[in-house]
């Protein structure tokens, strides 16, 4: 009997490559959504909410994919050892996997417009699908400006947001808004954080990300800023009484705030070692998501 040994580097390397803790990225903005519509309203729809985070880590799935296939046909993923395309060395393969993954995702959606007898829903979805594709995919390219993180911010923010509490309320909310400024910028920032350790092969293929245009150094200075302004939000959101008290839960993630502008100051000039220090940002973005979502259904639940 023979048996297969898995080459423990190996399996690191699609292990970076799936991502798996990156699912969050798409689980939170549900979460958050249907946690503020449930404080307004005193109503959950288990079964809509359900259906809307399966699809959106399949549509996720679907940008994860695409963008490794159109990052392979500019050379800025050359040197990246955990690219999917770089592995399987099937480009088509990776491609026709994620337009399954978004014709899925969308069929989702689309059965929640369905429930609902209303196209608002998917309509969000799709524009939300539209920034993605146009974040990296040809002939738009807008990360290669720089417009990355922009776009991701209305992506996972406020449109993504905006689509979530209309499946659960069909009506709009300034609190929701405001929540979806937080998340819209906590993923960004994980989206920044990735920069750090391929800034010289972005800057070899003229993609202009925000490292290479403000510099390593620069970057890695402003991050404790951006960090203040998530938590200060929230507490501006309490004192407008938008927010119940209980969204200080968010605080709970300060650790992870403080270990990644820490780590990427240490190490802003050695590209190799922050290879993983944007999951120290998916650990911030996860935990700042959940409490925040934990607080507004606590606040519905004692006030």
């Amino acid at each position: 009997m023979v048996t297969r040994t898995v080459d423990p580097a190996k399996k690191k390397l699609w292990l970076a490559a799936i991502k798996p803790p990156m699912y969050s990225v798409a689980i939170m903005p549900i979460w958050v959504g249907t946690a503020v519509a449930y404080a307004e309203t005193g109503v959950l729809h288990l079964a809509i909410f359900a259906t809307f985070l399966i699809s959106a880590m399949l549509i996720l799935a679907w940008e994860n994919l695409s963008n490794d296939v159109f990052d392979s046909e500019t050379g800025v993923d050359v040197n990246k050892a955990n690219s999917l395309v770089n592995l399987t060395g099937n480009k088509s393969l990776i491609f026709w996997s994620g337009n399954l993954c978004l014709a899925t995702g969308l069929m989702g959606i689309g059965t929640i417009a369905f429930w609902q007898q209303d196209l608002t829903v998917i309509g969000l979805i799709l524009v939300c699908c539209a920034l993605g594709y146009i974040y990296q995919g040809p002939p738009f390219r807008l990360s290669y400006q720089g417009w990355g993180e922009f776009l991701c911010f209305f992506a996972f923010g406020p449109v993504a947001l905006a689509a979530v509490y209309y499946s659960q309320t069909k009506s709009w909310s300034v609190t929701n808004f405001a929540a979806s400024v937080i998340v819209g910028l906590v993923t960004s920032l994980i989206l920044f954080c990735s920069h750090f350790n391929q800034v010289d092969d972005d800057a070899a293929v003229g993609k202009k990300s925000p490292v290479v245009r403000l510099g390593s150094q620069r970057s890695a200075q402003l991050l404790p800023w951006i960090c203040a302004t998530l938590y200060g939000l929230t507490v501006m959101g309490i004192v407008a009484r938008l927010f119940p008290v209980w969204t200080l839960l968010v605080f709970v993630s300060v650790p992870y705030a403080v270990k990644l502008c820490r780590f990427i100051s240490s190490h802003y000039h050695e590209p190799a070692k922050l290879l993983y220090c944007r999951f120290i940002a998916v650990a911030l973005h996860f935990w700042m998501g959940l409490m925040l979502g934990v607080g507004f259904m606590l606040g519905a639940v004692w006030g």
